[in-house]
């Protein structure tokens, strides 16, 4: 298949509009001698705080990285202080937007219908969703896990209907966000084919077109082995997407996999 893969980098409530600045100058420099081969080859996006988007859009777009959020409200502008319009994001020139984050799930509570509910919203925008599924440490030992990541796909795909091939989807065990840990890649290969299967038989063949994301303590020793995988398409990076260098090293790891 013929999926471009997609390195985007979630910097969680990491680094002010300031520091954004500087970091993408940096990274910039890292990665410009090899400009022609990520535009060809891998494509890059950064999901920084929203206060940052604004100043962080003109310095990502000159060194051909795309602009992410990392949230986004069901409804199109109303009383919902703190809250973020599909709208507004397409005007700071987003191309992408984090949906369904373990993060947004456990610590805010967010559930599956209401985070189909923002899939649905971005589909009469120009935003694309990267659409996040996993399970707990718990979910796994119980052997739950393709169980849970299905349901959390399917209640989108079920609400969002007429999703297409601009869907990403990120498969986060949320036992390896930030621990080191990470699921080997055979393991990972397993739960993304699961979720090919999924897409197929929701979607039809441009479920194969779908790019799906493997996040959960990625680094540049491991990205190599993950993205040969055949439907693993690319990361979603925390930790490791902070500093410039150790992005950039691991955007340079990952275009020799592509």
């Amino acid at each position: 298949m013929n999926r471009l893969p997609l390195l985007c980098a979630n910097w969680k409530m990491n680094h002010t509009p300031r520091e954004a600045a500087a970091w993408a100058r940096a990274f910039g420099d890292r990665i410009a001698p090899y400009a022609a081969r990520f535009k060809e080859h891998l494509e890059l996006a950064v999901a920084p705080p929203s206060p940052a988007l604004d100043r962080l859009g003109e310095p990502l777009k000159e060194i051909g990285v795309h602009l992410a959020a990392q949230n986004v409200h069901a409804e199109a502008s109303g009383a919902f202080t703190g809250e973020v319009s599909a709208g507004m994001l397409e005007e700071l020139g987003c191309r992408y937007v984090l949906i369904g984050h373990s993060e947004r799930r456990q610590l805010f509570g967010e559930q599956d219908i209401e985070i189909a509910a923002k899939a649905r919203r971005l589909q009469s925008s120009t935003l694309r969703p990267i659409l996040c599924v996993g399970e707990t440490l718990q979910e796994r030992e119980r052997n739950a896990t393709l169980e849970v990541v299905e349901r959390q796909l399917r209640t989108v795909l079920e609400t969002a209907d007429g999703l297409g091939a601009t869907l990403v989807v990120a498969y986060e065990p949320v036992w390896a966000i930030g621990t080191g840990q990470t699921a080997s890649p055979e393991v990972a290969q397993d739960v993304h084919s699961a979720l090919r299967g999924l897409l197929i038989e929701r979607l039809g063949e441009v479920g194969r077109d779908v790019r799906i994301l493997y996040g959960g303590s990625v680094k540049p020793a491991n990205a190599g082995a993950l993205l040969s995988q055949a439907d693993i398409d690319g990361a979603l990076v925390g930790g490791a997407s902070l500093d410039p260098e150790s992005f950039a090293t691991l955007a340079l790891a990952s275009l020799e996999t592509s």
